[in-house]
């Protein structure tokens, strides 16, 4: 790998180096490296259209990375990725896109991820988005995530895009049974005409399932953010949505809940706060020694770190 190389695995997937145990890197449309361990298998489609990451039940405290980057203009890459949670098993899963582009071609990755948890598993999920790069080609992620969640089962996602990427439509699904519980914390930041799109949409099936979810975003310039969630409950459970979002000049955030109660039992709650950044912040920051821009950046930071 060159530099650019390296520096984008280091900042989407924390990697300094290739990783022991079990990994997949895919540069540029191509798998780059892969290696399964002993508790973690990692397969590649027969079709070539992207791999399998199987966990054996059982398994704990172990962690599997799959980052992609991608340093050339003009190319479209789409993956299909699936896993397999075993039973009881307790996993961290680090995946993850950057795009350095210094063309004047749009260079775009769209990742279609499809996780099976089994009975009792558990699963932490971190995918962090990155464009850089002074090319005027745009820098595309539309990343999906389906999320199936058998009795007892446990997922903490963590998703984060901090400026840079021209466009992306973010898709979450997910079904819960009885049990089971999905935590998600997205955060976004756009500026100049960047444009981000999410949707979750959730199902809570079974009794005792919980899903909570919380996106903060910042949108900065003239970017436009788009956010809609869909929560379904059809059983004794609870739901949860906040949507915080901060606006810097003539940027738009739009917020669209929806939920839908098919149960007596349901409980449902969405929240949601669009707004700018106090003066009285920046003012007290400023008494400290900074200046209006940094005040604003630790502002910014606070707020998206939440």
């Amino acid at each position: 790998m060159n530099e650019i190389e390296k520096a984008l695995l280091q900042k989407i997937s924390g990697l300094h180096k290739i990783p022991s145990g079990a990994f997949n890197i895919r540069s540029n449309g191509k798998a780059l490296k892969r290696q399964s361990s002993s508790d973690i298998e990692i397969l590649p489609k027969e079709d070539g259209s992207g791999i399998d990451v199987i966990v054996k039940p059982n398994v704990k405290n172990k962690s599997v990375h799959i980052p992609v980057i991608i340093t050339v203009g003009g190319l479209k890459d789409l993956v299909y990725n699936s896993f397999y949670i075993g039973e009881n098993a307790d996993v961290t899963i680090i995946a993850g896109c950057g795009i350095h582009n210094s063309t004047c071609n749009t260079s775009q990755h769209d990742g279609i991820h499809t996780f099976h948890l089994a009975k009792n598993s558990k699963v932490k999920y971190l995918e962090s988005h990155i464009g850089e790069g002074e090319g005027s080609g745009g820098k595309i992620l539309n990343p999906v995530t389906n999320i199936y969640m058998a009795e007892g089962s446990e997922m903490e996602m963590e998703t984060i895009q901090i400026e840079g990427v021209t466009f992306t439509v973010r898709d979450t699904n997910a079904e819960l049974l009885e049990n089971a519980k999905l935590v998600i914390t997205e955060k976004v930041m756009t500026s100049f005409s960047q444009k981000a799109k999410t949707n979750f949409n959730v199902k809570l099936l079974g009794k005792n399932s919980r899903a909570e979810i919380v996106s903060r975003s910042v949108a900065k310039d003239d970017s436009v953010q788009e956010f809609r969630s869909n929560i379904i409950g059809k059983n004794d459970c609870f739901g949860h949505v906040e949507c915080d979002g901060i606006l810097l000049g003539k940027a738009k955030i739009i917020s669209v809940p929806k939920i839908d109660a098919r149960s007596s039992e349901a409980s449902l709650v969405h929240e949601a706060a669009i707004g700018k950044i106090a003066g009285d912040e920046l003012v007290k920051l400023m008494t400290l020694g900074l200046s209006a821009e940094e005040a604003e950046k630790v502002i910014i930071q606070g707020f998206l770190m939440g």
